[in-house]
């Protein structure tokens, strides 16, 4: 048994023991003030807006019993740090992209997005009918969190160069920031792959320091002011077809909370999980036009450089397919998604070829 599939089964075993054991939970009362912490610069369009409206809706429907703080990256922890300081206690909770923390371990990623993997409708499916909360708990136990799904922002665009991509070949020394295990692909068609914060990214390019990035889309992207570096964008990406945006409390500071106050921290979740995803997609498409008026060149890639996608998201599935756990969560995953799939794209997706065919 490898070190994480031990730690799981201590932590569920634990917990069911702890159940047997203890009569009732003691929960806390009056009023309780929670920290959280982000991942996202103050402000920073469409996943601090996320955040906020989490926090927001939390306070709105505990009524005063709970009083959410966000504290935006940098402001107690820096961007990369809150899942440590949630953790260890140092703040109660963080939003945040869940990819950001595979060096804890690289099941979080499906919780954000996987290269060739799912849509954000995709996802929803598998994580709220399927057994993706399920898999979501098991690696917060291990790690002392409680998370739930708490924003989407959609299919991320390809990104932004400073010249145009005709081939795998041009990616081999590209100076290129994309995080996850979309990251760790593209570092197979030999990019230089950085994992900056969303702030620090825009600086980043317009030094020279960046060759290229992705960020999220349209929108988010045009509001980075991208756009003023370089006039080469990408539409579709391979890397985050739906990233997911997570909620995650320290499972002690969750377990002294009632059980009323759980589920508005659960609710508020979700609420937010659709209400982000349906930001972004409200906004992208009048953001794209502004950027075409602006000169930006509006491209895709090859369908080269798409294969060339595909093998290296097949490499590094195989450099984690050892570890239990992950592979136990590829396998649900990837079931689910062929599911989804197998209806949407000869539903909804025949439907809309149709659609635009026939209303223009």
């Amino acid at each position: 048994m490898d070190r994480r599939s031990f730690l799981r089964t201590s932590a569920l075993g634990g917990g069911a023991a702890a159940a047997t054991t203890l009569a009732a939970p003691a929960y806390a009362q009056g009023k309780r003030k929670l920290t959280m912490v982000t991942s996202w610069g103050r402000g920073l369009a469409g996943v601090f807006d996320a955040a906020q409206h989490v926090a927001d809706t939390i306070n709105a429907m505990s009524d005063g019993s709970l009083e959410v703080e966000i504290k935006a990256a940098g402001e107690l922890v820096g961007a990369f740090e809150v899942f440590d300081a949630v953790t260890s206690g140092q703040a109660d909770m963080y939003h945040a992209a869940d990819y950001y923390f595979i060096s804890q371990h690289p099941g979080f990623a499906f919780f954000t997005s996987v290269p060739m993997g799912m849509t954000a409708q995709e996802l929803f499916n598998w994580y709220y009918h399927g057994k993706g909360r399920e898999f979501h708990d098991s690696l917060g136990e291990i790690f002392g969190l409680k998370s739930f799904l708490a924003g989407n922002t959609g299919a991320q665009a390809g990104g932004w160069f400073r010249k145009e991509i005709n081939g795998p070949e041009d990616f081999n020394g590209l100076k290129f920031r994309m995080p996850g295990l979309g990251g760790k692909a593209l570092g197979y068609l030999g990019a230089s792959v950085q994992n900056l914060p969303g702030s620090e990214v825009y600086q980043a390019l317009a030094s020279g320091a960046l060759d290229g990035t992705e960020w999220i889309g349209p929108w988010a992207d045009e509001k980075a002011g991208f756009q003023e570096i370089t006039k080469f964008f990408y539409t579709a990406g391979f890397h985050e077809p739906g990233a997911g945006l997570s909620l995650a409390t320290n499972l002690d500071v969750f377990n002294e909370l009632t059980p009323a106050q759980q589920k508005i921290i659960e609710g508020a979740s979700g609420y937010s999980n659709s209400w982000s995803l349906a930001q972004f997609l409200m906004n992208n498409g009048s953001a794209l036009e502004r950027l075409k008026a602006g000169g930006v060149k509006v491209l895709e890639f090859p369908d080269s450089v798409w294969d060339a996608f595909g093998e290296g998201t097949r490499k590094v599935y195989d450099e984690f397919l050892g570890d239990t756990l992950f592979k136990e969560i590829f396998d649900d995953y990837t079931t689910s998604m062929r599911a989804s799939s197998g209806w949407l794209s000869v539903g909804e997706g025949a439907y809309r070829i149709q659609r635009d065919r026939v209303m223009g």
